[in-house]
């Protein structure tokens, strides 16, 4: 009987860790569809969503199913918690890879983008698709260490969100508000994207030590 328990709670995990790789492969074509006006590859993140909702209705189906049957206690139900909430922030990912991809097909064929920030959203796009994959590792692997290094590159990820203000305040900007909105917009797209991700490997940090990172003494 816990054999077969441990298998559910291990299936749980891995539904998690294959929803880090749906987001992140979601993410990184509605960068590229953004980056490169391609209406094709717009169209595919935006249809593939429904693929990201339906794994969290699983996740969260199986792990109350285990809370109800199950009646986990400690770190069976810390894992079972955690696989809830990883799932909503997971799903989340989803949904801003979705908005980047439908600006894509919004302006097509004209570019989402102004050529001077382009460079920037292509690297926030290269990192944040990175956090997402390292989430994977961390949900299979529940790596402490690996979890709260993911704050550096959510550092940086801030770093260029803050930055893309001074662009567009600038006196020299000259592509017009609307275009200034959509900057801002995307911008909030990728930043949330990668709180998202540190969200869900601060989940297997409580999975492990019983404690929230960021709550009471605990600090990552």
């Amino acid at each position: 009987m816990r054999e077969a328990y441990n298998v559910e709670l291990d299936n749980l995990a891995t539904k998690l860790a294959d929803m880090s790789v749906q987001v992140a492969e979601a993410m990184e074509r509605a960068t590229k569809a953004m980056l490169e006006s391609d209406l094709e590859l717009a169209e595919q993140v935006i249809s593939d969503d429904a693929l990201v909702d339906d794994a969290r209705a699983d996740c969260e189906e199986q792990a109350y199913a285990l809370l109800a049957l199950q009646a986990p206690v400690a770190t069976d139900l810390r894992i079972v918690l955690a696989a809830i909430h990883a799932a909503e922030s997971l799903e989340r990912m989803g949904d801003l890879a979705l908005h980047v991809a439908k600006a894509a097909r919004r302006r097509h064929p004209e570019p989402v983008l102004p050529a001077n920030v382009q460079p920037y959203f292509a690297d926030m796009g290269k990192i944040v698709v990175r956090l997402a994959r390292r989430v994977e590792k961390i949900i299979k692997t529940r790596d402490i260490e690996a979890a709260r290094s993911l704050e550096t590159d959510d550092d940086q990820v801030d770093d260029i969100h803050r930055h893309l203000f001074t662009v567009i305040m600038a006196k020299d900007w000259e592509h017009g508000v609307a275009t200034a909105v959509d900057v801002t917009l995307l911008g909030r797209f990728y930043e949330r994207y990668a709180d998202h991700a540190v969200s869900v490997a601060r989940r297997m940090v409580f999975v492990v030590t019983g404690r929230m990172p960021g709550y009471s003494s605990d600090e990552i």
